[in-house]
């Protein structure tokens, strides 16, 4: 590995053998923490664009979206391969039929050679599975979901709307269709301990998830996360901090776990904080150097 860790860059490249690039799209779905199913307002921390800030706009066809996300990557990213990826809101809370429209839209794309979709766990019923399946043996296909922490009490408190047992089952059925799973954990919520949110990344390296994003928790300004810091402050994470945690995450993950993401993206315009976290080349490289430092890797502590 170039890292100390098994990244998605280099679990790609293995695969497809040059680089691979994820395009966000944006598929116009809502969720049913904010239609009335499950609740109102969403997670505490999730703004208007449903943790799909940088996706592409839905006022497009899902081609227009690709195309205008190659567009805007190329310069960055020399490549004709690609992953479209359903971002925000909840991407399997639909019509079968219509699910079925867009994700063989996006699959027949010329160079896309994957599928990711981000959801929830308690949308995932058997018609939705009996889709995932069948997609999964036509192109490279993963599913992502939102589990952030297994503690009830901070659960609760971003109004997530589903209990663990609710992942649990999400997960295994999943898996039983040997459909690779990606889980989120946040780092950083209110009021969990160090040994809190490391109960959490050990519960999650148990499951065998296929993949894993960790991310910095933010305040965003168009959240409810943001009203309620403005009203009740509570500590946020130095970089520090937050370096020496991913690595100690790290050492507790199977190496052969595919690291997405060791730290959260948000817009610079409604940032609020943590503010170090907007020199996200700088927290990477501090990650590689704290691993280097400590002579550490990817599944140490196993």
């Amino acid at each position: 590995m170039s890292k100390r860790y098994n990244t998605l860059n280099e679990e790609l490249k293995n695969k497809f053998g040059t680089k691979v690039m994820k395009l966000s799209l944006d598929g116009g779905f809502t969720c049913p923490n904010r239609d009335g199913t499950v609740g109102t307002k969403g997670c505490i921390f999730c703004g208007e664009e449903g943790s799909g800030e940088f996706a592409g706009s839905r006022t497009f066809s899902i081609k227009e979206q690709v195309e205008e996300q190659k567009r805007l990557l190329c310069k960055k990213w020399n490549t004709d391969k690609y992953i479209v990826y359903f971002q925000n809101f909840t991407n399997t809370y639909g019509s079968i039929e219509r699910l079925k429209t867009l994700y063989y839209e996006a699959v027949n794309i010329e160079g896309v050679v994957g599928i990711a979709i981000a959801t929830r766990p308690d949308c995932l019923d058997e018609e939705v599975l009996d889709l995932l399946e069948d997609l999964n043996r036509q192109t490279y296909l993963w599913i992502e979901l939102g589990l952030q922490t297994i503690h009830e009490r901070t659960s609760n408190f971003i109004r997530r709307g589903y209990p663990l047992s609710v992942y649990n089952e999400g997960i295994e059925n999943l898996k039983k269709r040997s459909i690779k799973v990606v889980t989120h954990i946040i780092l950083g919520l209110p009021n969990e301990s160090r040994g809190e949110i490391l109960e959490t990344v050990k519960y999650v390296a148990n499951t065998n998830t296929w993949g894993i994003k960790l991310h910095s928790l933010y305040i965003q300004k168009d959240t409810d996360l943001y009203d309620y810091y403005l009203k009740t402050p509570f500590d946020i994470m130095t970089r520090e901090e937050y370096i020496s945690l991913v690595v100690d995450a790290l050492e507790l993950m199977p190496k052969d776990m595919v690291i997405h993401r060791v730290t959260g993206d948000g817009k610079r315009e409604l940032l609020h904080e943590p503010i170090w976290s907007l020199d996200k080349l700088r927290v990477l490289s501090s990650i590689d150097k704290e691993l280097k430092t400590r002579d550490s890797y990817q599944g140490k502590r196993i």
